[in-house]
């Protein structure tokens, strides 16, 4: 992979719980692990390589990740079923149609699609 400077290239998020937190997003997003120790879990197959941090401390989200799906409505119960809650429901803005949930450690993150 080409790394090129000014573009984004990692994102990373804390978590309570990282056995938790790597059960939802497998089980919602089909990403993979990668375990370095006891307070750290890189992921890939995301789009864009990241990581989760365990923290103890109060979880503040300063970014909304946007991530896709052409199925707004299958990826939207795949992650209930997985312990997500949805914050936001579905709604159309110009290009297409989102909505917004939080993981089980409370990191809100969006799903859009132009389907």
């Amino acid at each position: 992979m080409d790394i090129k400077d000014n573009h984004i290239n990692y994102v990373e998020f804390k978590a309570k719980d990282l056995e938790k937190i790597k059960e939802f997003y497998t089980a919602s997003f089909d990403w993979t692990f990668t375990v370095y120790g006891p307070t750290y879990s890189a992921f890939s197959n995301s789009g864009l390589e990241g990581g989760f941090e365990k923290t103890e401390n109060e979880i503040i989200n300063g970014a909304l990740i946007v991530l896709y799906h052409k199925n707004l409505d299958l990826i939207k119960n795949k992650i209930l079923e997985a312990g997500g809650k949805i914050t936001k429901d579905i709604f159309s803005f110009p290009g297409g149609r989102r909505f917004h949930f939080v993981d089980p450690s409370e990191n809100e993150l969006a799903v859009w699609s132009d389907k």
